[in-house]
C-alpha cells in the first residue's frame, strides 16, 4: 500500500511539526484539518507540508485517523499570515494557526455544505392576521418582520428570540429552508451620503485612487472630524465592484453603533465579529465572509484572520488602541498584521485615530505612510476649551471643586448633558481601619482590594479574587472600617444626592455586564434633556454623545507618575478622547481637568498646543533616550511562586544574551505589581536598534530555553512589541 508523508501543525505549546502518514485511501491539500493521534490523544492540525523531503522511516509514523475537510479552511494567503506572524512573534505555528479558526472549527465540526438557514412566512402565514398573535407580542412582532420578505435566520436572531421562531414554526405559519451562501449584490445606498470637507474629500481621494494595490494611510482627525464619513464614502465604490471590506474596532462597546451607521448607508449584508457572540453565530460569520456573502465586517482584533474571498480594504478604527494587543497566549498586535495582511492582498489600509501611536506617527516619518489630516470638526464647532482646575489649597465636595460643581450645575439648567471621567470602578479604592490604618489588601496580589458597595464585596481588579466585606480590622479587630478613594460607584451615589432631578448613567464594566445594558445606556444618553454621565476609559472610545457640553476628568494626577515609558503617550492619549466627548453637537464643549499639578509639562504642553505637538515632543524624547519606536524591544516575563525561581531563570537568559552584543538588556527586574495570583513576576527587557539583530538572536535563544532545567519549575512568555511592562 503506497504511503504519503504529510507534515502537521498541531495546537501543541512545541516549536515544531510533526510527521504522518496518509493512507492512499485518503486525500489532503495542505491547509486541511486532520485528525491525528498525538500521545494518548487525538488532536485537529492543519496540514502544512505535502511529502516533506526530510523526515523520519515511515516504520516511526503514526497512521492520519481522519480528514476532516475537502477544501482548506485556510487558504493560502492567510497561511503566509499565519506563518509570517508564527515567525515574527516566536509562537509555536500550530497554536497559531488554530487562533484563527473558529470554536467550532477547532473542535472539528464538518463544513459539508457551507449554507444558511432561511426563513419565510407559510401559505397559513401569509393569510394570517395581526389579530391572531394578540397574547404574543414577540410573536407579533416576528410575524410582521416575515411579512416583508424571507430572511436569514442569523439576521431576525439579532432581533428576535429563538423562542418565536419555534413557536411560529410548530403552528406552521412560517416554514425554513437551507439556502447556500452566495456573493452579496450591491444594492445602492439607503441613504445619500454627507456632504464633506476639503480635507475629507482629499482623503477619500487617496484611498480610493489605490484600489487593488497595497498602500497604507494614517487618517489623524480631531475628534469629531468625520473619520466615520470618509470610511463610509471610501468603501462605496469597493462595494460597487463586489469587493469586502473589514473594519476593526477595539472595543465590543463599539460594535454596535459603528454596525449601526453602516447599515443605515448600505443595503448589503454587515456583520459582526466580537467574543460576545456565540459559536454558531461566529462560524456563520466566518463562513459568509468566505463565500464573499458577507460585504462589510466590524469586529475586534480576532476578525483581522477572517477568510475574505475579495477584501478590498482594511480599516483599523483608533488604532492606537492597546486593546489591539493581544495580552496573553499569542500577542500579537491587531494593527501591525493587518498591515501585513494588506500587502499580502494587494488593497490599502486605513488606521483611523485622534490620538495616533506614535509608532505610526514614526512611520509617516519614514515614509512608511502616508499622512492624512482631518483639522476640524465636521459639525463646524470648535474643538473644546480646556481648563485646568488646580486643587492645591481647595475645599473638596466628592472630590469635586467648587469651581467644577458651579459649571456643571450652569450646564444642568440649560438643558445639556454633562460627562464625568473616573478611571476606577467600584465604589472606593480599598476599606481602612480608623485606628490603626489597615487597609483591605488581596491576598494573591501586590494590591488592595476595591469595595464595591452594590455587591457588598472585596473585589481584586488584577486577578479577579472576590469576598465578603469584612466587620472588623483584619489587625487590630476594630469595627471601624472606612473607604479609601472613590470610585465610580461612589460618585455615582453622592452625585444622585447633589442632584435628585436630574437622570443619571454610569458606564463602566460592572454597570454594562448584562447583555444588552450598553445599547440600553447609549439610548437613553442620545435623548435630548439634561444627563449626568459617569465613567471609566469606556467614555473614550469614539462614542458619540452629541448633548455632552461639558468635560469633567476627576482625577489626572493618577497616571501622571508612572514607571512605564509609555505612560504619558497613554495619557495624552486618553484625556484628549475623553474631552472629545465635549461639544459635538450643536453647542460648545468645555473640559475641566482637576489636578494638584497643573504646572506639569504634559498638561500644559496638551491644554496650549495640543496632541500633535505632545507627540512631535514624545518622540524626540524616545529618540534621546534610545526607546521604541528607536528601539525595537522583545520582553521576557517570568511567574513563578518562588520569586528567587523568576531572577534565576532571567539572569540565565540574560547571561545567554551576552552572545549578542547588539542587544541590550534591562533587567531581571521585578514587575511593577510583584505578585498577581499567588505568582511572583519578574521581567528582562531586550532592546536592538535593528529589528533584524534582535529577532536573529530570539531564535537562537529559544531553542536553548527549553532545554533547561529552570524553565519546567516556572511559567514564561516572550512578548516582541510589548505595550504593556507593567
Amino acid at each position: 500500500m503506497l504511503l504519503t508523508v504529510i507534515r502537521v501543525a498541531l495546537p501543541v505549546p512545541l516549536r515544531q511539526h510533526f510527521d504522518y502518514l496518509l493512507p492512499s485511501t485518503m486525500q489532503v491539500q495542505v491547509g486541511c484539518r486532520v485528525l491525528v493521534p498525538f500521545g494518548k490523544r487525538q488532536l485537529i492540525g492543519i496540514v502544512w507540508q505535502l511529502s516533506p523531503s526530510l523526515t523520519f522511516d515511515h516504520a516511526q509514523l503514526k497512521p492520519v485517523q481522519e480528514v476532516i475537510d475537502n477544501e482548506p479552511v485556510l487558504g493560502e494567503t492567510l497561511r503566509q499570515l499565519l506563518s509570517f506572524a508564527a515567525d515574527y512573534y516566536h509562537h509555536p505555528l500550530g497554536e497559531v494557526l488554530t487562533a484563527a479558526l473558529p470554536a467550532l472549527l477547532r473542535e472539528g465540526r464538518a463544513l459539508n455544505k457551507v449554507a444558511s438557514m432561511q426563513y419565510q412566512l407559510s401559505e397559513s402565514g401569509f393569510n394570517a392576521s395581526a389579530d391572531k398573535f394578540k397574547r404574543s407580542a414577540k410573536q407579533l412582532a416576528l410575524w410582521q418582520a416575515l411579512r416583508e420578505g424571507p430572511q436569514a435566520e442569523t439576521t431576525l436572531l439579532a432581533q428576535h428570540q429563538r423562542a418565536s421562531l419555534t413557536q411560529l414554526l410548530a403552528k406552521q405559519l412560517i416554514r425554513r429552508e437551507e439556502q447556500p451562501y452566495q456573493a452579496y449584490q450591491y444594492q445602492g445606498l439607503k441613504q445619500p451620503p454627507l456632504q464633506l470637507s476639503a480635507d475629507q474629500a482629499l482623503a477619500v481621494t487617496a484611498i480610493n485612487q489605490v484600489q487593488q494595490q497595497f498602500r497604507s494611510f494614517l487618517l489623524e482627525g480631531v475628534t469629531g472630524s468625520g473619520k466615520t464619513e470618509v470610511y463610509l464614502q471610501a468603501i462605496t465604490p469597493l462595494l460597487q465592484q463586489g469587493k469586502q471590506v473589514l473594519l476593526i474596532v477595539p472595543e465590543i462597546g463599539l460594535t454596535p453603533q459603528t454596525l449601526a451607521r453602516f447599515e443605515q448607508r448600505f443595503a448589503v449584508p454587515v456583520l459582526s465579529w466580537h467574543s460576545n457572540q456565540s459559536d454558531t453565530e461566529r462560524l456563520a460569520c466566518w463562513q459568509q465572509t468566505q463565500s464573499a456573502a458577507a460585504a462589510i465586517v466590524i469586529g475586534t482584533r480576532s476578525a483581522l484572520f477572517l477568510p475574505f474571498a475579495t477584501l478590498g480594504l482594511i480599516i483599523i478604527d483608533e488604532e492606537h488602541d492597546q486593546s489591539l494587543k493581544q495580552q496573553d497566549g499569542f500577542r500579537y498586535h491587531a494593527r501591525d498584521l493587518a498591515i501585513k495582511r494588506a500587502s499580502l492582498e494587494r488593497c490599502p489600509i486605513v488606521l483611523g485615530s485622534a490620538t495616533p501611536s506614535l509608532e505610526s506617527l514614526y512611520n509617516c516619518q519614514q515614509q512608511r505612510h502616508m499622512h492624512l489630516s482631518l483639522t476640524e470638526r465636521a459639525s463646524g464647532q470648535a474643538i473644546p476649551q480646556y481648563q485646568l482646575v488646580d486643587l492645591k489649597q481647595q475645599q473638596l465636595v466628592h472630590g469635586l471643586a467648587g469651581q467644577t460643581l458651579t459649571q456643571i450645575r450652569k450646564q444642568l439648567q440649560l438643558g445639556m448633558q454633562v460627562m464625568l471621567f473616573l478611571n476606577r470602578r467600584g465604589f472606593a479604592a480599598a476599606l481602612s481601619c480608623q485606628e490603626c490604618g489597615w487597609l483591605t489588601e488581596c491576598k494573591r496580589c501586590s494590591a488592595f482590594t476595591t469595595y464595591h458597595k452594590h455587591s457588598r464585596q472585596l473585589v481584586c481588579h488584577h486577578c479577579g479574587a472576590t469576598r465578603p466585606v469584612p466587620r472588623q480590622c483584619g489587625s487590630c479587630g476594630s469595627s471601624r472600617l472606612a473607604p479609601v478613594g472613590q470610585g465610580t460607584e461612589q460618585l455615582e451615589e453622592q452625585l444622585q444626592l447633589m442632584f435628585p432631578e436630574v437622570p443619571l448613567t454610569r458606564l463602566d464594566r460592572d454597570s454594562t455586564r448584562r447583555k444588552g445594558s450598553l445599547d440600553q445606556a447609549l439610548e437613553q444618553i442620545n435623548k435630548h434633556g439634561p444627563r449626568i454621565i459617569i465613567g471609566t476609559q469606556m467614555l473614550a472610545k469614539g462614542h458619540h454623545f452629541p448633548y455632552v457640553t461639558l468635560v469633567v476628568i476627576v482625577d489626572v494626577d493618577g497616571a501622571l507618575y508612572s514607571s512605564d515609558f509609555r505612560a504619558p503617550e497613554q495619557l495624552a492619549q486618553l484625556l484628549t478622547q475623553v474631552s472629545g466627548r465635549a461639544g459635538r453637537g450643536s453647542h460648545p464643549g468645555q473640559v475641566l481637568l482637576q489636578t494638584q499639578y497643573p504646572e506639569h509639562a504634559l498638561l500644559q504642553d496638551l491644554m496650549q498646543n495640543g496632541y500633535g505637538s505632545f507627540a512631535r515632543s514624545a518622540l524626540l524624547e524616545r529618540q534621546q533616550t534610545r526607546l521604541p519606536p528607536y528601539q525595537h524591544l522583545a520582553l521576557f516575563r517570568a511567574e513563578s511562586l518562588q520569586s528567587e525561581c523568576c531572577q534565576q531563570w532571567l539572569q540565565q537568559v540574560a547571561d545567554a544574551c551576552s552572545a549578542f552584543p547588539q542587544v541590550q538588556l534591562l533587567g531581571p527586574i521585578s514587575s511593577p505589581m510583584e505578585r498577581r495570583a499567588g505568582k511572583y513576576r519578574w521581567q528582562l527587557q531586550l532592546y536592538a536598534s535593528q529589528r533584524p539583530q534582535l529577532h536573529q538572536a530570539l531564535q537562537q535563544l529559544l531553542p536553548q530555553l527549553a532545554q533547561w532545567p529552570l524553565s519546567r519549575k516556572l511559567k514564561w512568555q516572550l512578548d516582541v512589541d510589548a505595550i504593556d511592562l507593567n
